[in-house]
């Protein structure tokens, strides 16, 4: 069976779109939270007028988020014979190290920067000349002269998961309901506004705490707990393996990484009530959790075949690294900043395979990180 999922997934992931349209979100006011959106058939360039480069620039390569955003990138870059540099900070907590690399790239002989920033503000803290085009990639930019972002609207990933949960309680006739959240690092790349737009799903207040009081009075739902950490899966079986000493939520909300640490650590924790290990008898079993997933991963995607887990938002990330090469391509040919446009999210659950294809939703399963695509065409 998980030879069968593993061969879907990657499967899936080979099919990414050459269709000679791709359908799109153009989203204003620019760069908020409450955006109002129009459905667009965006015809890709065949090719570029002259052997551009690029310089980019993203938080890390570590998960199959980033991954995908790579691999559209780079077959993009092929189709177009440009040249793509690509370098990673690491971490969402590499602030420094990625701005040493944007100096790098507004210093090196590139013509334009897709930055996919570890922090919105980090161009406050970029101390020289912005004398390149600078595209927000994936990650919002606070700064004037960045008028275009290839993505997604965050709060509405947020909003999308948190309102599955909302509309699974008021099915089940649930009387009260817990929730967990583990959205990735604090406030650094979209977690804040993943955050809001699942209180706001929820009906909770923006600044509602763990089991606050705050919530609105219509509300069935509390959030028992919020935990941040960096997109790695260690760092969360260490908090899932705290917050399962602590409580059983009935859901648990998180970053797929995040996910797919906790599809391990409760089966961990099941064996280990079945076989009355637990130091905790009376501890709820955690049979009765359900996962919720942010964004997709082939993780991910196979605990929704398997269900274990209930529901994920998908924002086609290979076709948003597609999508940036071709912006970045059209504006330095003459065109004009194309302000807040990617692909529309998508809310998979365990059906998926019935309603979606899933073009370009994951990089094929054999990608590794390609860091540089070199044009042939002559200078």
């Amino acid at each position: 069976m998980s030879i069968l999922l593993f061969s879907l997934s990657a499967n899936l992931a080979h099919a990414t779109t050459n269709s000679a349209v791709w359908s799109l979100e153009q989203r204003s006011p620019f760069n908020v939270k409450d955006q109002e959106t129009k459905t667009q058939a965006y015809h890709p360039l065949k090719h570029a007028k002259q052997a551009w480069k690029i310089c980019t620039l993203v938080p890390h390569l570590k998960d199959a988020y980033w991954i995908g955003i790579d691999y559209g990138l780079v077959q993009h870059a092929k189709a177009l014979n440009i040249t793509l540099d690509l370098f990673e900070a690491g971490s969402y907590y590499g602030k420094d190290k990625q701005l040493g690399q944007l100096s790098h790239c507004m210093n090196g002989d590139y013509d334009a920067i897709l930055l996919g920033a570890v922090d919105p503000k980090l161009l406050s803290s970029f101390h020289q000349p912005i004398t390149k085009p600078v595209i927000a990639l994936v990650n919002r930019i606070d700064n004037r002269k960045v008028t275009t972002r290839i993505g997604v609207n965050w709060y509405q990933m947020g909003w999308l998961a948190g309102n599955f949960i909302k509309q699974d309680v008021e099915q089940g006739n649930a009387g009260q309901a817990s929730v967990a959240l583990l959205t990735g690092p604090e406030k650094m790349g979209g977690s804040e506004w993943v955050e809001e737009g699942i209180k706001a799903a929820l009906q909770l207040s923006p600044d509602a705490k763990p089991a606050s009081t705050n919530s609105l009075k219509s509300s069935k739902i509390t959030i028992s707990s919020i935990r941040y950490a960096d997109n790695n899966r260690n760092l969360y079986r260490d908090q899932l393996h705290y917050l399962l000493k602590d409580q059983t939520p009935d859901y648990i909300l998180g970053s797929a990484v995040a996910i797919e640490a906790a599809v391990g650590q409760l089966a961990i924790t099941q064996a280990s009530q079945a076989s009355k290990l637990t130091s905790q008898p009376e501890q709820e079993p955690v049979s009765k959790i359900k996962l919720v997933s942010s964004y997709l991963s082939p993780a991910v995607l196979r605990g929704l075949f398997r269900n274990r887990v209930a529901f994920s938002s998908d924002d086609s990330v290979v076709l948003q690294g597609k999508l940036a090469i071709d912006v970045v391509v059209r504006e330095l040919e003459g065109a004009k900043s194309f302000g807040d446009i990617g692909p529309a999210i998508q809310g998979l659950q365990g059906d998926v395979l019935k309603k979606y294809q899933l073009t370009d939703s994951l990089a094929p399963a054999e990608f590794y990180p390609i860091y540089r695509v070199k044009s042939n065409k002559k200078l």
